[in-house]
């Protein structure tokens, strides 16, 4: 019988999440992308047989696409550009993948036109600097506007160019007129917009079909199926640190609907989650620490662990990690497991506080409140316990980590109320502690 498992970000996102998708599709014959867009980054490191290194850079393509004979899947729930999809399925078949016979995309995605990035970026710079959301620019949040206003054009629409000359001639009135009357910035070329997004869809129309049909197929003759989430539980649009989230559902019921299928085909449920807590752009962060002070736990998190964006190269914020937010997670995601990444950032540190709750306007809570506004006002409660000076990178057995990290581990799984079933202990697929697998549990 089939299983299906969705893995997803359990913090604000950049949990490591690329690496386990690519490890776990060792049982999975399907992975299936099921929101977000090109503003998602996963990065892959797949070791060669001559012991040589290949690092894989993926946004839109799911990770499964290392794994010869693997199916792809791009399901509706993800905006798509289709100019950078091109793109990276180019660069990764230069480098020797198979890409378009093995990819399936949806009919149903909406499409991120150049207007969509022209508004992204007009309405940042338009904000004050304390109200800046942080986004990519890449056009993500009015492609979704444009969805739920059913002004958008999908996928589908591109195969029927007369109507979609017509669609796109009435949307771009509309966001040119937002752009050079209210956001001071220049007007989007309608012919050129048209002209290049039909260009692009005879492109990828071979790769074009009913994901929803497909996935029930598989399903049916016995595959299993791996659904990749992309950013992060706590940069949900309806769970998250509201307003500086992204414009997608990021949590693990989006599975089945940005992918058409039902819930009881969802049956293992992973978190990712790093061994400390880290975000990109602006945002409350209530564990936060100085990361550019030299011998801080924070400049080391930033530095070893090389923390700066997949995306936007960014540097991101680095804390401790927070149980009370990873109780949020689990509450909204249904998790099954935990699966930490980058216990070996914290090697060497003499003691590790953990944030188990918050003092919020004079009253003491343990989960992680709904909104900008109030976590922004938590003050952070830690209980402290002890470093260990062994090094934990590249172990691949429980009983061969340090007795504190274990024991730092053991009480993260008490305090999240979430089993730990995978431990990655470095960025390729050998470095990593299986305790329960999902495909098996």
């Amino acid at each position: 019988m089939a299983k299906n498992v969705v893995v997803v970000g359990t913090q604000w996102g950049d949990e490591g999440k690329g690496k386990i998708v690519d490890w776990l599709t060792d049982n999975a014959q399907g992975v299936v992308r099921f929101q977000g867009g090109h503003n998602a980054g996963h990065t892959l490191v797949v070791a060669q047989a001559d012991g040589s290194q290949i690092e894989y850079k993926l946004n839109l393509v799911p990770s499964g696409i290392v794994r010869p004979g693997v199916q792809c899947y791009i399901g509706n729930g993800v905006v798509l550009d289709v100019a950078h999809l091109l793109k990276e399925i180019d660069h990764l078949e230069a480098g020797g993948i198979e890409v378009q016979s093995r990819l399936k995309v949806s009919s149903g995605c909406p499409l991120i036109l150049p207007y969509h990035a022209a508004l992204d970026q007009a309405r940042e710079a338009k904000r004050d600097p304390k109200a800046k959301i942080g986004t990519t620019g890449k056009g993500i949040g009015p492609t979704y506007e444009d969805k739920v206003a059913r002004r958008g054009l999908r996928v589908y629409d591109l195969f029927h160019p007369q109507a979609f000359a017509e669609k796109l001639a009435e949307v771009m009135e509309y966001h040119n007129f937002a752009l050079t009357r209210f956001l001071g910035a220049p007007a989007v070329d309608y012919q050129a917009t048209l002209d290049l997004a039909l260009q692009q869809g005879a492109r990828i129309q071979p790769m074009v079909t009913d994901i929803s049909a497909a996935l029930y197929a598989a399903n049916r003759v016995g595959q299993n199926l791996l659904f990749e989430g992309a950013q992060g539980a706590l940069l949900d649009i309806d769970h998250g640190t509201y307003p500086f989230v992204t414009s997608s559902n990021c949590v693990a019921g989006q599975a089945a609907a940005g992918a058409g299928i039902g819930p009881g085909m969802l049956h293992y449920v992973l978190g990712i989650t790093k061994a400390y807590c880290t975000r990109v752009g602006g945002g409350p962060f209530p564990s936060e620490l100085d990361i550019e002070t030299e011998g801080t736990p924070g400049y080391q998190m930033s530095g070893k662990g090389k923390e700066f964006g997949t995306v936007t190269r960014r540097k991101r914020r680095c804390g401790w990690f927070d149980a009370a937010l990873l109780r949020r997670s689990a509450m909204i995601n249904g998790l099954s497991g935990l699966c930490i990444t980058k216990l070996d950032v914290l090697d060497g540190l003499e003691t590790l506080n953990i944030c188990t709750g918050y003092h919020l306007d004079g009253r003491q809570i343990d989960l992680l409140p709904i909104g900008a506004d109030e976590v922004a006002r938590c003050e952070p409660i830690f209980e402290c316990l002890p470093g260990w000076s062994e090094s934990t990178f590249g172990v691949k057995h429980w009983e061969d980590l340090p007795a504190n990290a274990r024991a730092y581990l053991n009480r993260l799984e008490t305090l999240c109320q979430t089993p730990i079933d995978i431990i990655s202990t470095g960025p390729e697929r050998a470095e990593t502690i299986l305790r329960r697998h999902p495909f098996l549990a």
